[in-house]
């Protein structure tokens, strides 16, 4: 057993209040008091039954955790993250070993035969352990009454052979009994030794805690208190100190949901009932597939790709209980903290698009970027670049529903290109090329996009944007690194971005927020979470942004806050707060004047120009991924899952080839920059700067 102080929050009294805990491993069990002293007397205040719970941990927060079982969510707080860590690895470890039990229960039922000759042979081997005990018994006695010191002494090595050989068959007794309940378990508890004789080996093996009369309730919806002078034998006695449901005996059944949501919202899958036993979980039924959609064709009846990439329709996931066996599964695998970088996940979770496109995505609106030169003053340029950075968000989700962008491999490439509003240049005869950069072919008043996929492990994406004659340019690169916690899946960006404008020698630099797959029992949807920083060094501005999660009691989603300093500024002369996916409102300190920072319901996104798929080379994005996408669309699973094993199949051939014979891999457009960051290898700056030389050399066109 464990036991220990927490703080549990309760609905009633609206705060957390101090507990007394204790954890029961064998029976699968946290009971609860209100202090230590009443857990020693057995009033129980409530339990939370294990079986198939789920823990869940917020990263933005090192003290909390949650427990959600029986259509409940109970909120506990630990007073430092250490001692979180203790109680949700060992409610883990206790979790896991009953679901294991369940399982192997289910799979491979005992013949009663068996379970009756187990019963059998144990009886034989108590009645011989009295006979022993009766024996040794005697001896003692009789080394006891011997005269001769020497005889005695021969005598009493042999007692003690004889006691310690008793006690290691004592053990063997428990443990056969042990092995006969886990076989045939009473509502998941080991039920202990039954013969009245064997009591003393109970006492040796199991402490206890007293346990009050609540606790020895029928499971109802009034807990009516059985006195145990009613209970027939010990096996049914033992069975209900674990009630069928989690409780609180006084404060009623607010106390098990969050404060916004629904009932429903917390249910947490139990194990499929199609589930199969298998290898690994191969034989699980994943939900009935929808019926097949038809795939847009090109005259020649081919599938037509570019229209595939470019329809934004997208089914939603539904409920993840659709895939109950399959999440199932996919939990037992992992644990609270793990790194779930190399974690294979389901495929009906991706989405139709790659991570690189995904952040080119986040300039759909591409005049609120260029814009930033056409501020006046420091002051309003800072401004506008915190405008375009908040409202990037939302233009780079497609889906109120959490989806997965495919992960790229390594060398993968991503291209595209946007018109500024009122300019349309694609189709001009007389448009002018850049004839260089990251897309040749764009004019010098589009905004084109390169990125890349650097590194595999860790996996780092490189990506720079710019125009030519806004003289304004990004260079980014980030690595994502993802974590399991419980009930949502975090993913930490770590990097960082750089916006140059290069006529006001300005250099703006940014870090990036955390992201959250929240509700992943449920249906998911993507939080942000963290602190970012802004900042430009030549004119002294800050921009320190916070991105907050949503508390457990209140509060709304999606919320962000914003102050920007001059200087050594102690008062922001900007403000701002709202919701970074619908609007936020900021304010300028000095006048008081108000004004929408952004409304992304007046924001039209600029639709992103992407060369053919038959144009493209091997390892662009969207030509890479095509077979996956289109399996996808069309509703196919399995099709889709058979694709990307034979990507990442071809991408560990490749890895091992390159190790055999000692070959690094090389990218193609960008370079390590410092320790860790990258920088794109002929940014406009560069470019502009070669331009001015004398002894230029005509840079090489990339490939169109």
């Amino acid at each position: 057993m464990m036991e220990g102080s927490l703080s549990k929050w309760t609905n009633v009294m609206k705060g957390w209040q101090y507990r007394w805990f204790v954890l029961d491993e064998n029976a699968g069990l946290l009971s609860y008091y209100t202090s230590k002293e009443k857990m020693t007397r057995g009033v129980r205040r409530g339990c939370v039954r294990l079986r198939a719970a789920v823990i869940g941990i917020d990263d933005e927060d090192d003290s909390t955790f949650t427990i959600t079982v029986d259509h409940k969510t109970f909120h506990f707080q630990a007073r430092d993250g250490s001692e979180r860590e203790r109680w949700v690895r060992a409610l883990e470890d206790t979790i896991a070993r009953h679901g294991r039990r369940e399982r192997w229960s289910r799979c491979v039922p005992a013949p009663a035969h068996r379970h009756g000759d187990l019963e059998r042979r144990i009886a034989e081997a108590d009645a011989y352990l009295q006979i022993m005990i009766e024996l040794v018994s005697k001896m003692n006695t009789r080394v006891s009454e011997l005269p001769d010191p020497q005889e005695k002494n021969k005598g009493q090595v042999i007692l003690d052979h004889s006691n310690a050989m008793l006690d290691n068959i004592k053990h063997s007794i428990v443990l056969l009994q042990i092995a006969k309940n886990t076989v045939n378990p009473v509502n998941g508890v080991y039920q202990g030794p039954t013969n009245p004789s064997q009591e003393h080996i109970k006492e040796d093996l199991s402490p206890r805690v007293e346990l009050g009369s609540e606790c020895r309730e029928l499971s109802s919806p009034t807990h009516v208190i059985q006195p145990l002078d009613h209970i027939d034998s010990p096996r049914q006695a033992m069975s209900l100190l674990v009630p069928d449901t989690s409780y609180s005996s006084s404060e009623g059944e607010d106390d098990f949901y969050d404060a916004d949501d629904e009932p429903a919202d917390s249910v947490v899958p139990g194990p499929s009932a199609s589930r199969t036993c298998g290898a690994e979980g191969a034989s699980e039924q994943e939900a009935t597939p929808p019926a097949a959609v038809d795939l847009p064709r090109t005259r020649d009846g081919e599938i037509d790709y570019d229209a595939l990439y470019e329809d934004d329709s997208d089914s939603d996931l539904g409920s993840m209980e659709n895939h109950g066996s399959v999440v199932t599964h996919l939990l037992s695998q992992v644990k609270i903290g793990m790194d779930l970088t190399k974690v294979v996940l389901p495929t009906f979770i991706l989405e139709r698009r790659s991570l690189l496109e995904m952040y080119a995505d986040s300039f759909a609106h591409p005049d609120q970027f260029v814009k930033i030169v056409d501020m006046p003053t420091p002051r309003d340029r800072m401004v506008q670049v915190v405008r375009w950075y908040l409202s990037s968000y939302h233009a780079g989700r497609k889906s109120q529903v959490a989806k997965k962008p495919y992960n790229p491999i390594l060398g993968e490439i991503f291209r595209c290109h946007w018109d500024l509003d009122g300019e349309s240049v694609e189709n001009n005869p007389a448009k002018q090329e850049v004839g260089d950069g990251p897309v040749p072919w764009c004019s010098p008043d589009q905004l084109s996009f390169v990125a890349e996929q650097v590194s595999h492990h860790p996996p780092i994406s490189a990506f720079y944007a710019e125009h030519v004659n806004k003289r304004i340019q990004f260079d980014a690169w980030v690595w994502t690194k993802s974590k399991f916690l419980g009930l949502s899946i975090g993913v930490h960006n770590i990097g960082r971005g750089l916006v140059t404008l290069l006529d006001l020698e300005e250099e703006y630099t940014l870090t990036f927020p955390n992201g959250y797959g929240r509700s992943i029992l449920t249906v998911p949807w993507i939080e942000l979470g963290g602190s970012v920083v802004i900042e430009c060094q030549q004119t002294g501005h800050k921009a320190n942004i916070e991105f907050l999660t949503k508390p457990f009691y209140g509060g709304k989603k999606h919320r962000v806050t914003c102050e920007v300093f001059a200087g050594a500024d102690k008062k922001p002369y900007y403000t701002a707060q709202g919701e970074w996916n619908t609007r936020m409102e900021g304010r300028w300190t000095e006048s008081g004047r108000s004004e929408v920072l952004f409304d992304v319901s007046h924001m039209r996104a600029r639709r992103k120009r992407v060369a053919p798929v038959s144009r493209q080379a091997g390892g662009e994005s969207r030509r890479v991924w095509r077979h996956v996408t289109a399996a996808l669309r069309a509703a196919d699973t399995d099709s889709a899952t058979a694709a990307k094993r034979r990507l990442e199949q071809a991408q560990r051939d490749a890895a091992k080839r390159r190790a055999d014979a000692g070959d690094k891999w090389i990218t193609q457009l960008f370079s390590p920059k410092g320790e860790e960051g990258w920088e794109y290898n002929e940014p406009l700056s560069k470019r502009t700067e070669r331009s001015k030389s004398p002894e230029r050399k005509a840079p090489e066109n990339e490939a169109r």
